[in-house]
């Protein structure tokens, strides 16, 4: 068993999830159901397949939620361009979220490089 809160990939997973939800209080009342509560699912997604995957046995279950991680990154980096195409996003902070999420993705695939080099 791992302990995710000590995973730095996590902390800045969770620190996105937390910049998503106080981004997005800022959204029309139209999109709570909508863009809202799909970037706001991904983001949370993104940290909790971490900690869920430091919870399995084997370095291929992790490496299979780390994927699962990856996945929601990339969608959570889709929906904040279709924010920012639907003027619903400042250009900083859609550049500064955009920032955060690449890096995310990059630490998530250098993870997954390693565990799959340990199996």
């Amino acid at each position: 068993m791992r302990g995710f809160r000590d995973l730095i990939v996590w902390k800045k997973a969770h620190a996105l999830t937390l910049a998503v939800y106080k981004t997005t209080r800022q959204f029309p009342k139209e999109e709570l159901y909508g863009l809202t509560s799909q970037i706001r699912r991904s983001s949370s997604s993104i940290a909790a397949n971490i900690a869920e995957g430091c919870g399995r046995r084997t370095n291929a279950d992790f490496a299979r939620f780390l994927q699962i991680s990856f996945s929601s990154a990339s969608e959570v980096e889709y929906h904040l361009i279709l924010a920012h195409d639907l003027e619903l996003l400042d250009k900083n902070i859609f550049e500064q979220l955009s920032r955060d999420v690449i890096e995310i993705k990059k630490m998530l695939a250098g993870f997954l490089r390693k565990l799959r080099a340990d199996h």
